[in-house]
């Protein structure tokens, strides 16, 4: 059954989410945003917003900010699928990543709200290079990052929009699990390259140690949780079990998902001085 259903878009203005949100107002879903601005607002941190924001809501759009490996997150995103349950909510997208314990928890503590959650298990955004604090140093010329010649199948955030979509908007998709990756393992080194051939200038990958990279981000102001979070990120999930393609974008959209040169062709302004 297809049938369009208010939708509150979690994490509406990140990376994703306004992705989402935006292709979903398109083919006229009634969507409400839900972020500290949203209306409601909606703040993970204040459980009073929840409440209000799930009001009339149909399917849940969740993306857990600032990432499921964050402490306190399961429990978290466990409550509010709950509560979504409580009223009435009958579609919920998972955004979930690839390999992280902490993700799958997650997945199982929403699972246990009594919905069939639609999981999508993405890979290292695409964006992650153009929408984010990798862009300054891009822009300098220099990119390093805790991380060693690992292949990732970087996937573009618009493959995991559709995706999204499709399941929010039908119920076919209920208790799915579609691990989303792009149609070709790069190295950072590689993606870097490829940055640096769409952007017109020279741009090179230094892998650093973890240390060091934690150093810098402490020294450039980055709060200490953050810090942790970047650099478990980094040296946990990168470390090769990603290194493998998976078909979720074409299971669900029919078609190959987005290849990284594609997307570099298109964001290449964003590295440009």
């Amino acid at each position: 059954m297809t049938e369009h259903l208010t939708t509150l878009v979690l994490g509406g203005t990140g990376k994703t989410g306004r992705r989402v949100a935006r292709r979903l107002t398109t083919i006229g879903v009634p969507t409400r945003i839900g972020s500290r601005a949203g209306t409601p607002p909606f703040d993970w941190t204040d459980r009073d917003t929840w409440t209000p924001a799930l009001r009339g809501v149909g399917a849940v759009y969740l993306a857990y900010q600032p990432d499921l490996a964050a402490p306190g997150a399961v429990a978290t995103v466990g409550d509010l699928a709950r509560l979504a349950v409580a009223h009435g909510v009958r579609r919920l997208v998972l955004l979930s990543g690839r390999g992280e314990p902490e993700a799958a928890e997650a997945e199982r503590a929403v699972a246990a709200s009594g919905l069939d959650p639609t999981v999508l298990r993405a890979s290292w955004f695409a964006q992650n290079f153009s929408e984010g604090h990798l862009v300054q140093p891009l822009r300098a010329g220099v990119l390093a990052l805790p991380v060693g010649d690992v292949p990732e199948p970087f996937v573009d955030a618009d493959d995991i929009a559709e995706v999204a979509v499709a399941a929010l908007t039908s119920d076919r998709h209920a208790g799915a699990t579609y691990e989303l990756t792009g149609p070709r393992l790069l190295t950072f080194a590689q993606a870097v390259d490829e940055i640096a051939a769409a952007a017109g200038r020279p741009v090179r990958f230094v892998p650093v140690t973890s240390s060091a990279y934690a150093a810098e981000l402490t020294a450039a102001g980055v709060p200490a949780p953050a810090v942790a979070l970047l650099t478990y990120l980094f040296t946990e999930v990168l470390d090769g079990r990603n290194a493998r393609l998976a078909d979720g974008v074409q299971r669900v959209l029919g078609r190959p998902p987005r290849d990284f040169r594609a997307y570099a062709a298109e964001a290449a302004g964003a590295w440009r001085p």
